[in-house]
């Protein structure tokens, strides 16, 4: 059986524009966005507790695995504490400077793009 569309167009009839067929095609090339890292620089005025604090609460980290990263951050002298799709990471890292900047801590973060 011929679709009403088709019967329409045999006929010679005019189609509504009810009547008018959709093709869709799907991009199969679509990327995942590219990766950052979010990377906390370690400073002499900067407390080790906001820090924590910044992990915690920008980044979802438990108190435990926040500790680990700022002792990381202390010792290295950086570490990256996430990687995140640019402009995720990008927020993340304004949110932490300005909060940083509102306590007077001169915390410095840095996005590097992700090397895979």
């Amino acid at each position: 059986m011929l679709s009403t569309a088709t019967q329409n167009h045999v006929k010679g009839n005019k189609m509504s524009h009810a009547d008018a067929i959709t093709k869709i095609e799907i991009n199969h090339d679509i990327k995942e966005p590219p990766m950052f890292k979010v990377i906390y620089i370690n400073d002499n005025q900067t407390t080790m507790e906001f820090v924590i604090e910044t992990l915690i609460t920008f980044f979802n980290y438990t108190a435990e695995t926040a500790v680990q990263i700022t002792d990381d951050i202390h010792t290295a002298g950086s570490a990256v504490v996430a990687v995140l799709p640019h402009e995720i990471a990008e927020q993340k890292g304004i949110e932490v400077t300005i909060h940083a900047r509102s306590q007077n801590y001169p915390l410095q973060i840095k996005l590097e793009p992700e090397t895979v």
